[in-house]
């Protein structure tokens, strides 16, 4: 136990602080929480079995400790803390020693005689203390300890007052520290992942594929997904510092469909099969002993009155939620639900439930903190509560004597003037909870048994399941509209999140990492010095990274990551030699963050040396300007490779013989000729196995990102795509995208030796080569999918799927050097044709901007901004506007929230911005400045800007067509004979030019020289 269990003493200390001035100040309010207790009683018997109920006893063990200790007596007085436990435990408790509040521990062995004295002393201090002792009640204790302890404690029973001091521990745990929130946030948002990225997939492919199910049987594949580390380190919104050993069910997945519900959630039943209606999904999970709370409803082709109540269960959810803050009583928030559903629909009265929540923590509910009608207590800053709100046996007009419920079931915490929604990842909003079974009213929308990924793109959404179609009842609004209400609502969900993610959370340096002082020695003993120092001349050690100076007769070590630089200068017959060393305050450039043990110590600046050995010291000189610029180059190789982690041992298939690709080429390629190789698909992994010197590249399941297949149609070659989690060396480069191809494209020879040359001529040669071009490529796409999807089918145990870029919606533009085809896939969007290859995970955006979108202007920029704020944004530049709606339709349907705006903007100022302080970044309303950048172009601005750009524009042609080898006289006549080039480039005859030219004549004739020229300089 003890090479496990580390109490965190500091934790320990500011909770038992905060305990001890609640309790004081109680007293001297008038001892309404702790009834004037002068001791307090915490007793810890057996482990109870039944995990998830938390009493106030081990809820503060927990608290305090962070674990459970059972057999365990914990006695409060005002003046010290009495703790009587065993040895091993007291040893984890003896650091905890030394605070501003005395801890004594009394330890008990196996002879009966420690643990009696320890508790005669306890009683006896107990008598000291005062008549009021503060116990627990309700709280049942089990186990020889804990019956010691009674037997033992009766004997002063008839001497002092019991009162309980439930409430008072209530109270104190009720305000959690940042580290709690953080924690019930980690909970709340590995509930929401577990609800939205597994149980609703889960649940829709059940219906979609109309197989049978009971309720226990999907509720036991929820619950054994609570093992799988991997599927809750891929959730986007839990923090890279997640641990996902520390989860574990608060309570286990309840699953009701069919006409039996029961809100108190209490168990899931057996024996009935999910069926089609309501389905309610509820379940808690606990992170680092904090839990969190939800539960959704979900509508299976739902009736009218069905829907209607739904959408009053989210009025009130939404009312309910706008009255929690500081301040606002717990009774008020079911007053408010109460009276709302009195004036909307007074017949679901009697079907409300009889709270809407009850505080949330350590323990799963509060029993002091539950919020009906008759709890005056107020919620007060830093709480947390589980807020859940439903109907009860809502009569089922549909189905005649049935009935149905429905409930949402969110974990929150109180602000100062609002509540930031842990779980609000899950949707509650009807799109988000509504399925639907080919409506009879969308006939347009015929519903397909299995679509081609590329299908989805179709739709507004890219969605997993044809049950998840828009609502019937939506109205049909011009795309341009409707676009730009959704992205409206896109942008107010960006700043919500941004609020919620950064609450409670503080950044570290404003949002700056701070560097950490590295420390470096050169030499651990005076015999590890060279032998020269004994000379006392200026010695460069290269092997210890060190300069020896002697200074006041003695060598003196100075290692070079002390050093900023070294010179040498001449004056008369002598030579300096001048030492700078790094100390701080030196300059106001980005180099001066150089991290220190002590800054406020005293620094020497520099030395100097001097010596009538002139090539003595240019020596030195040039010796430690070397040792600087190795130790220089190898902090800099060092800060490159240290995200490249150490794989695992690629497992070889050694029953049979792996499945193979052969003839593929990889990139980055290895060192040496450009030879094919062969891919195999062995246990864990794939090996890539060159034809030379044996050499390997072997790529983990584990680390693979995202793997794609692009076909060879409108391409040179046809590859197999891995994008890494993390970086692998292959060769001496690192990198993060491994690429398997072949080329498409054979050399053109005459296989027949001119044989059948002479009876195939023209056209018939031609149009045959085709042919076998077509049949070679589609071969290729056929061979190298297939391989794929074994690929995938062998890592699907670790999440690999594979993925095929969308062409058809693909735009070109320049993400690093030169222009390429971007094309948007299910989850990413890439670039994998030519290196450097881009890849961009959807879910890691946070949000997108277009640039440069101005009316004149034939391109644009886009620069996608990621969730991960210390990740520089990336940039894809020189769209062509005839893409611009594509985009932006492609934007929308993945839920990606963008602006734009006429000018480039500086981001990396931005961005300092942003991280120096999210939480009032978003509180001034977060990306909203782009949009309103975008807005506060004036009309009356436009049309002068649109000329200006017009005429930069007509000067960038010119370039090209200078690049393009035109002379200077070619480029004036062109420029000039612009409306006749452009004329005859359309395909108009000779008439249509006739035409044209007389009218233009006459508006000519009809106009003024000023006119006339202004017209000419448009």
């Amino acid at each position: 136990m003890a090479d496990k269990v580390a109490i965190d003493k500091k934790t320990f200390s500011n909770h038992l602080s905060n305990f001890y001035a609640s309790w004081k100040a109680d007293k001297r309010s008038g001892n309404t929480l702790f009834g004037g207790a002068e001791s307090i009683v915490i007793l810890m018997g057996k482990t109870n079995s039944n995990e998830s109920s938390f009493q106030k006893n081990n809820a503060m063990h927990f608290w305090l400790l962070g674990y459970e200790f059972p057999a365990t007596l914990f006695v409060f007085t005002t003046e010290a803390v009495y703790v009587v436990t065993t040895a091993k435990k007291a040893e984890l408790l003896e650091p905890l020693k030394g605070g501003k509040i005395p801890i004594e521990l009394l330890v008990t062995t196996k002879e009966p005689e420690t643990k009696t004295k320890a508790f005669e002393k306890c009683l006896s201090v107990i008598k000291e203390a005062g008549k009021k002792v503060g116990t627990l009640p309700k709280d049942t204790t089990t186990g020889p300890f804990a019956d010691e302890w009674k037997n033992a404690f009766k004997e002063v029973q008839k001497d002092v007052e019991e009162v309980d001091i439930t409430p008072a521990l209530s109270t104190a745990f009720a305000i959690k520290d940042p580290e709690e929130l953080v924690s019930i946030r980690n909970a709340s948002r590995a509930c929401s992942g577990l609800m939205s990225e597994y149980f609703v997939d889960e649940m829709s492919r059940l219906l979609d594929e109309e197989k049978q199910m009971t309720h226990k049987a999907l509720a036991g594949k929820v619950d054994a997904k609570i093992d799988d580390a991997k599927f809750f380190n891929k959730l986007a919104r839990l923090p890279a510092e997640f641990d996902a050993e520390q989860i574990d069910w608060a309570y286990g997945p309840v699953i009701q469909s069919g006409g039996a519900y029961d809100l108190k959630l209490t168990a899931t039943s057996d024996g009935n099969n999910l069926k089609p209606g309501i389905i309610l999904s509820s379940f808690g999970i606990r992170y680092k002993t904090y839990n969190s709370l939800i539960g959704r409803t979900y509508l299976v082709d739902p009736s009218k009155a069905q829907e209607a109540n739904y959408s009053l269960l989210l009025s009130v959810h939404d009312a309910v939620m706008k009255e929690i803050r500081d301040g606002v009583a717990a009774k008020d928030l079911y007053n408010k639900a109460l009276n709302l559903v009195k004036s909307k629909k007074p017949e679901l009265e009697s079907h409300l439930t009889k709270n809407v929540g009850a505080g949330i923590g350590i323990e799963l509910r509060d029993s002091n903190m539950v919020l009906n009608a008759k709890n005056n207590r107020p919620l007060k800053n830093g709480m947390t509560l589980s807020i859940s709100i439903g109907f009860t046996d809502v009569k089922d007009e549909s189905k005649g004597n049935g009935t149905y419920s429905m409930v949402i079931t969110d974990t929150v915490r109180v602000g100062e003037s609002g509540p930031h929604i842990f779980t609000k990842d899950a949707g509650i909003d009807m799109d988000s909870v509504s399925f639907y079974f080919g409506d009879e009213e969308e006939p347009e929308k015929p519903v397909k048994q299995k679509e081609p990924k590329s299908s989805a793109m179709n739709s507004r959404n890219v969605t997993r399941t044809k049950l998840r179609a828009e609502r019937p009842t939506q109205v049909n609004e011009g795309a341009e509209a409707r676009r730009r209400e959704h992205q409206k609502e896109l942008a107010g969900k960006k700043t919500k999140e941004g609020l919620e993610r950064f609450t409670g959370t503080t950044a570290d340096d404003n949002g700056v990492a701070q560097k950490k002082f590295k420390r470096f020695e050169s030499y651990k003993r005076d015999n590890q010095l060279p032998a020269k120092v004994k000379d006392l001349t200026i010695y460069v050690d290269h092997k210890a990274s060190t300069v020896i100076v002697p200074i006041m007769g003695r060598p003196v070590p100075f290692h070079i990551n002390t050093i900023k630089n070294a010179s040498k200068s001449d004056e008369g017959e002598y030579a300096y030699l001048r030492i700078n060393f790094l100390s701080p305050g030196q300059g106001v450039g980005r180099k001066d963050d150089q991290p220190f043990e002590d800054p406020s110590a005293h620094f020497v600046r520099n030395l100097t040396l001097r010596s009538k050995h002139n090539d003595r010291l240019a020596q030195v000189a040039q010796d430690i300007t070397e040792l600087r610029k190795n130790a220089l180059r190898r902090e800099q190789e060092k800060k490159e490779l240290e995200d490249v982690v150490e794989q695992d041992k690629l497992v070889e298939i050694r029953n049979r013989r792996p499945i193979k690709l052969p003839d593929v080429f990889l990139r980055p390629p290895l060192d040496g000729k450009r030879v094919p190789g062969e891919v195999e698909i062995h246990q864990n992994g794939l090996r890539y196995l060159s034809p030379f010197r044996n050499e390997h590249v072997d790529v983990l399941f584990s680390n693979v990102k995202h793997l794609f297949f692009q076909p060879c149609d409108h391409e040179l070659i046809v590859l197999i795509h891995v994008h890494l989690k993390t970086p692998i060396m292959i060769g001496k480069r690192k990198t993060r995208d491994v690429q398997f191809y072949r080329e498409a494209t054979e050399m053109q020879f005459d296989e027949t030796g001119n044989r059948r040359r002479k009876n195939r001529y023209g056209d018939e040669e031609e149009f045959e080569a085709e042919q076998e071009e077509r049949r070679r490529r589609a071969g290729l796409n056929r061979e190298f999918k297939a391989f794929a999807e074994k690929v995938a089918d062998a890592g699907k145990d670790e999440g690999v799927d594979v993925d095929i870029p969308f062409r058809e919606i693909g735009f070109t533009g320049v993400p690093n050097r030169s222009n390429v085809l971007i094309q948007p896939t299910t989850d990413t969007l890439v670039q994998l044709t030519e290196p450097p290859f881009l890849t961009i995970t959807l879910n890691e955006i946070e949000i997108a901007h277009l640039e440069r979108v101005q009316f004149g202007l034939k391109n644009f920029d886009m620069v996608f901004v990621f969730k991960d704020f210390h990740r520089p944004p990336v940039h894809i530049n020189t769209i062509p506007v005839e893409a611009l709606e594509g985009v932006k339709d492609w934007l929308d349907s993945v839920d990606i929230a963008y602006t734009e705006g006429p000018l480039n903007l500086n981001w990396t100022t931005i961005m300092k911005t942003v991280t120096s302080d999210p939480y009032g970044f978003f509180a001034d309303g977060g990306w909203s400045f782009l949009a309103a950048e975008s807005d506060s172009e004036g009309s009356d601005e436009e049309e002068e800007s649109a000329f200006e750009l017009s005429e930069s524009e007509m000067g960038d042609e010119s370039s090209e067509e200078d690049s393009e080898g035109y002379d200077d006289d070619a480029s004036a006549d062109a420029s000039e004979d612009e409306e006749e080039m452009s004329g005859e480039e359309s395909g108009e005859d000779w008439d249509e030019l006739e035409k044209k030219a007389h009218r233009d004549d006459r508006e000519a004739a009809s106009m003024g020289d000023d006119d006339r020229s202004k017209k000419r300089k448009r």
